[in-house]
């Protein structure tokens, strides 16, 4: 039953945070989706430096070790973003090859696929990752705080899997795409709460580590990829309404993410 209970919490959390974020950002929000950048930055980086980071150094790890963690972090999703840019460069030059071989128009071609899309998916999977251990956990100690914990990683997450939605989408995917991405990134929720329910003695003493690789992915994504899109030349009231959505994004996540420790 306790297996049952931190699927359950696990699948809650990690997935029903994708959805209800699906329906926030491609229904009553669809319409602000420029907004929804800045949201996704400030979320991004209040979830890295607001809750992530110091929930990683309160292990008691020497902050030099997660600091040097969090440097090769940005430097690998540096890396990763590198070799997605020189693939997507490769499977477009065949492709206009193919096309001109067989007399098709040029008229057509592939959109290019913005950085940080895959930083995102894998900077999120660890980050579910280690929910999925944080929420085992909590149920091995109490199941009312197994319940409480599930439901303050849901609440948390929905801001964050916003950005993330933002992030595919502005980096050529559609919302079927871009959802199914997150959703299996959530899954990986269920995947942390199996082994913290098998593994968590041993586990539980990398925690620490894989919060510092997600913080470096959210940061990454956040500093190369989100805010370069938003330093435009605009009016003083379109700046106002682009610090406003920022504001947002922060507010939100440290919020709920200090309702999360509260609990």
């Amino acid at each position: 039953m306790l297996l049952i209970a931190i699927l359950t919490g696990t699948l809650i959390a990690g997935v029903g945070s994708v959805w209800l974020a699906a329906l926030l950002s491609f229904g009553a929000l669809a319409r602000y989706s420029q907004h929804l950048l800045s949201l996704a930055a400030g979320a991004l980086l209040a979830t890295a430096f607001m809750h992530l980071l110091p929930e990683a150094f309160e292990s008691g790890i020497e902050p030099h070790t997660l600091f040097t963690v969090l440097l090769v972090g940005l430097v690998g999703f540096f890396l990763l973003d590198k070799a997605e840019l020189w693939h997507h460069g490769h499977e477009h030059h065949h492709g206009a090859d193919h096309a001109h071989a067989h007399g098709v128009g040029q008229g057509h071609d592939h959109a290019p696929q913005a950085s940080g899309s895959w930083a995102v998916i894998a900077g999120d999977s660890v980050h579910c990752f280690g929910d999925g251990l944080l929420i085992a956990s909590a149920f091995l100690a109490d199941w009312k705080l197994g319940t409480v914990t599930a439901l303050a990683v849901l609440a948390h997450e929905v801001p964050h899997h916003m950005g993330d939605l933002a992030v595919l989408r502005v980096g050529g995917n559609d919302r079927r795409m871009a959802l199914l991405k997150v959703t299996l990134a959530g899954l990986v929720t269920a995947l942390g709460g199996l082994l913290g329910y098998l593994l968590v003695g041993a586990l539980t003493e990398f925690l620490p580590f894989f919060i510092v690789v997600a913080s470096s992915s959210f940061i990454y994504v956040a500093l190369a990829d989100l805010i370069p899109q938003l330093q435009k030349r605009l009016s003083l009231a379109q700046t106002a309404v682009q610090l406003l959505w920022l504001v947002l994004g922060i507010a939100a996540v440290t919020l709920l993410s200090s309702f999360a420790h509260a609990h």
